[in-house]
């Protein structure tokens, strides 16, 4: 299963991003489809953080706008939504020890110990630094 991290909602979300096009393409033809692919929760949660953030954009998505452009994505009928599993402190905390993330980089962690318990082969995201979580496969699709 492939899943898709909030880099890639926001480029395929916001058209004025140099990405819009080719990250639109990319999660459209997962929505579209009939494998499973997936969004993990805070990953939805950071989306609206981020596009209804005036201090990130000019003229910032509205919140309603944040919430119908969601809503769209959850009606994708094979799109599976994760979230944190029982057992799940002890695979994040030890990702959080051993590579030693503080701060918004634990945040990252979180998404990669989310994709791990969940069986996801590869996470599309244009953020590099998932490159660090060994057992996780990333993938920049906007990218040949």
């Amino acid at each position: 299963m492939i899943a898709v991290d909030t880099t890639i909602l926001v480029y395929a979300h916001r058209e004025e991003s140099t990405w819009n096009e080719r990250a639109y393409a990319a999660v459209g033809d997962l929505a579209q489809g009939t494998a499973p692919w997936a969004v993990p929760w805070p990953c939805i949660a950071e989306f609206v953080a981020v596009v209804t953030n005036a201090r990130i954009f000019t003229m910032p998505t509205s919140l309603d706008g944040a919430l119908e452009q969601v809503d769209i994505w959850l009606e994708s009928p094979p799109l599976v939504l994760l979230g944190e599993p029982l057992g799940f402190w002890p695979r994040w905390r030890e990702m959080l020890a051993v590579a030693r993330l503080v701060g918004s980089r634990s945040h990252d962690a979180r998404i990669a110990a989310l994709c791990i318990a969940h069986g996801v082969r590869e996470l599309w995201t244009a953020d590099r630094d998932y490159g660090r979580f060994p057992g996780l496969r990333t993938k920049n699709p906007l990218v040949a």
